[in-house]
């Protein structure tokens, strides 16, 4: 047999291969038809559960122009706010004239003994009328009046006094007084029971220690039952004519704002103070600042722009500068308005000073 005669039988067993291959390959393409017919099914779920999620979308963007609305109509209140902050705005522009308070300043002791002179000086020029404010006819008078003072005005112990002093005119009456009825006539200056416990042992005191008379030394004054330095400078002072300061809470306000001192006990101020002035003008010191800080230097509005010594205080622009504004914070005689006393100085009433009222006037 020849080599072409034996290779014939080889075809069928080809054809057979091929067959098995083409079954082959038609399983397999019918594999992927169904894996690519079962993707097509998920896509479509897909498609179909994206449109039922649409409306919520939908519904979402609806809602979004509510919120719109209501953000417009919120707007308005906005404009409105800025349109009224100019209105809050207003005293920025006028705050360049409230000029900012000085800092501390440095001198030497020479320099600051000068200013503080100066400014006393300053101060007679404008309270050429300066007294005590509390009405008295002798010392027991003052000396009493002075202690009813703590915790009140000058104007309350005033219009006080005048019935105290008709029930009881002497140490000796007041010494022997009825408690009770004491207490009834100090009631209105506030703290009466420990001020008529005061007064009273006074009254003892001067009647049984002093022969009715009040002594007219620190040393005696201080001593007696509510009497300390400051209502004994007090005394001293304008009873006796004997140098003294007295340091109340206006006098010591003055002095830390103008830094003559930065002291705050009044034994301290007193000390410090007393250094930079004669012991001549004491007395007459403690009137001008004590003035000066009741009219002009108040504690929480002090009237800077119609100040006098402006230029020598350290603290200018801590009040009101305006100067128009600063004369409506100006009180007693400065602002046309009555004094404290019942029965002031002539000199007081020929500055154009007003009496106080007596009580339950008007």
């Amino acid at each position: 047999m020849t080599k072409a005669a034996k290779s014939t039988p080889v075809k069928p067993v080809a054809k057979k291969a091929a067959k098995k291959a083409a079954q082959k390959a038609t399983a397999a393409s019918g594999k992927a038809t169904g894996v690519a017919k079962k993707a097509t099914a998920t896509t479509k779920k897909a498609a179909a559960a994206s449109k039922k999620a649409a409306p919520a979308k939908t519904a979402a963007k609806k809602a979004a122009p509510a919120k719109t609305a209501a953000s417009k109509k919120a707007a308005p209140a906005k404009t409105v706010a800025k349109k009224a902050a100019p209105a809050q705005a207003a005293p920025k522009k006028a705050a360049p004239a409230q000029a900012a308070p000085k800092k501390a300043i440095v001198e030497s002791h020479a320099a600051l003994v000068r200013r503080a002179r100066r400014i006393n000086r300053e101060l007679a020029e404008v309270y050429p009328y300066a007294h005590p404010e509390l009405d008295f006819e002798n010392p027991f008078q003052l000396v009493i009046a002075t202690v009813l003072s703590a915790q009140t005005t000058d104007l309350r112990v005033n219009q006080t006094t005048p019935g105290l002093f008709a029930k009881y005119p002497t140490p000796e009456d007041l010494a022997a007084a009825n408690p009770e009825e004491v207490e009834e006539i100090l009631r209105p200056t506030g703290f009466f029971r420990a001020k008529t416990k005061s007064v009273i042992g006074l009254s003892k005191a001067l009647a049984e220690d002093f022969g009715g008379e009040v002594p007219g030394r620190l040393e005696d004054l201080v001593k007696l039952p509510g009497v300390g330095r400051k209502t004994a400078f007090v005394v001293l002072g304008n009873a006796f004519g004997r140098p003294g300061i007295t340091v109340d809470t206006h006098f010591g306000r003055l002095v830390r704002r103008w830094q003559w001192t930065d002291e705050t006990d009044p034994d301290k101020v007193e000390a410090a103070v007393g250094a930079l002035f004669p012991k001549s003008e004491w007395t007459m010191l403690s009137h001008h600042v004590i003035f000066h800080g009741r009219r002009i230097c108040h504690a929480r509005k002090p009237a800077c722009g119609a100040c006098p010594i402006a230029p020598l205080c350290p603290a200018y622009g801590e009040g009101e500068t305006d100067p128009e504004k600063a004369r409506k914070l100006l009180k007693y005689e400065k602002g046309g308005f009555p004094g404290q006393r019942l029965n002031p100085p002539q000199s007081y009433l020929d500055a154009g000073g007003i009496p106080a009222p007596p009580l339950g006037a008007g």
